[in-house]
This record gives structure tokens, sequence and C-alpha cells, in this order.
């Protein structure tokens, strides 16, 4: 593949990934019935400081990237860019989504919000400009303390989860599918939108194990 051309490809599935994952949290902060751990962390921190959610999303990207330091990890183009546009398409989703109600709206809207997410994450960790702030958080923690993936992503996420739910954030059944599902939704599109390296066959971009998979947040 042409070098410009695969480029061109990798920057926009960057991008376009980053987008529709903000707009599905949006979504899933629409249908009212819980979120991932970091937006019940985000949005707990939106009551208690009227900060939109999308801008907090934003600020905690940015101090969680300042400790990368200490664990001697190197953002790149997708780990910046994570930190900015997630936050931005977030809170512009929520100006145009009005919030619904009724089960009969709020499960279907949270199902499509969960697996647009996957399709996101697919998107944007197959053009491999890097992890986001959270997941690189994540991965130093890991190997400076030697503790498996799975155990250092549950503590985190247990942690900003309980955090978040103290603050006043919503957490329920929507929590619940979402960390049930996230994991086999995002392996399939990891394979879904593989990229092959520049003049090489297609490549493999995540484990074969659901819980290796490196989500954007």
């Amino acid at each position: 593949m042409p070098r410009s051309p695969y480029l061109f490809r990798r920057v926009v599935q960057l991008y376009a990934g980053l987008v529709l994952y903000g707009a599905s949290c949006a979504l899933m902060l629409r249908a009212g019935l819980g979120l991932d751990p970091w937006d019940v962390f985000h949005q707990g921190l939106s009551e208690r400081t009227g900060i939109s959610i999308g801008m907090l999303s934003i600020i905690v990207g940015a101090l969680v990237l300042l400790l990368w330091w200490p664990l001697r990890q190197r953002p790149g183009l997708g780990t910046v860019s994570n930190v900015v546009v997630l936050g931005l398409a977030l809170d512009g989703t929520l100006l145009v989504m009005p919030q619904v109600h009724g089960l009969a709206a709020q499960i279907p809207l949270l199902l499509c919000a969960v697996v647009l997410n996957g399709a996101a994450t697919g998107l944007y960790i197959s053009a491999r400009f890097g992890p986001g702030p959270r997941d690189g958080l994540m991965t130093g923690l890991h190997r400076r303390t030697g503790r498996s993936i799975r155990l250092v992503r549950t503590t985190i996420e247990v942690t900003v989860l309980g955090t978040g739910v103290l603050l006043g954030g919503t957490a329920g059944a929507g929590t619940v599918v979402y960390a049930l599902a996230i994991g086999p939704l995002a392996q399939f599109f990891l394979r879904f939108f593989s990229i092959p390296a520049s003049g090489e066959g297609p490549v493999r971009v995540a484990a074969s194990q659901p819980e290796r998979a490196i989500l954007p947040q």
C-alpha cells in the first residue's frame, strides 16, 4: 500500500474512532441506565463542580497523562488527540441529543451506544497512533509492578467507579452491560478494522483474550 494513502487511512480511522467514542459515551449518558466506570467518575465530578462532563474528561485525561512521566510511557498522536477530541465529541453530541424517557427507548439507545463504543475502539486502536492516557497508565503500571493487565485494569476501574458513585455519578444496568460486552466487541472490531503495516500482510492488533484489548479511554 502506498505510504500516503496508508497514512491517510490511519489518520481517518484515528479521528473517526475518537469522535464516535465520544458520541457513544454521550448516548450512554442520554440513555440514563448507567455509564462506563470512567464516565461515572467524570459525571460525578461534573455534578460537584458544574463543569461539563466532556470538559472534565479532557481535564482528567490531561492529569492522567502527567502520571506517564514516572512510568516512562511515551505518548503518541493518538494519545494527545484522545485527551481533546473525545471530550469535545462527548459535549457536542450532548448538545444535539435530547434525553430519552421510558425503557422502550432507553434500552435500545444503550445497546446502540455500547456497540458504537466497541466499533469506535476498533477504529481508534487499529490506527496505531498510541494508547489513550488511561490505558497508558494501565500498561505503565503493569510494566512497573509486574501485575497482570487484568488485575491492574480491574483495580483502576473499580477505584474510579467507586469514587464516581460517591460523587454522584450514575452506575446501573448499563454499567454492567458495558463491562460484559466491551471486551468481546472491542476484540471483534479490532480485527475488523485492522490496517496492515505498510507493505505487509494483515497484522494482529489484539491478543486472543478480550481482557487484553486496550481501550481508548
